[in-house]
């Protein structure tokens, strides 16, 4: 079985986000005196709401989540990272692709 998470998506995305507008890099070389983490840990909840509008873009699967979704079988857990996974790569695909 895939791994399953002890905190809620949306606090882990809003995480990220405050982490990201912290330092990209995590080590904020030119920024706070204090650690990017202390810092996280005090900001993330102002971040809920964008969190809760990322999850709501996810709600419907594109074709190539769908067709992954499918394939990973029957394990919820494993069902949900076959999705992620698909729409990352598809992502990053066309990120990739020239204008």
């Amino acid at each position: 079985m895939t791994d399953v998470s002890v905190t809620s998506p949306v606090e882990r995305i809003a995480r990220v986000i405050a982490a990201e507008m912290v330092s990209p890099n995590g080590e904020a070389a030119e920024g706070p005196d204090e650690p990017v983490s202390i810092i996280v840990e005090r900001i993330w909840r102002a971040e809920i709401e964008r969190a809760v509008a990322i999850l709501h873009t996810l709600r419907e699967p594109t074709r190539q989540m769908a067709e992954a979704g499918r394939a990973a079988g029957d394990d919820p857990a494993a069902i949900w990272n076959a999705m992620v996974r698909a729409a990352l790569e598809d992502t990053v695909e066309r990120l990739a692709e020239p204008a």
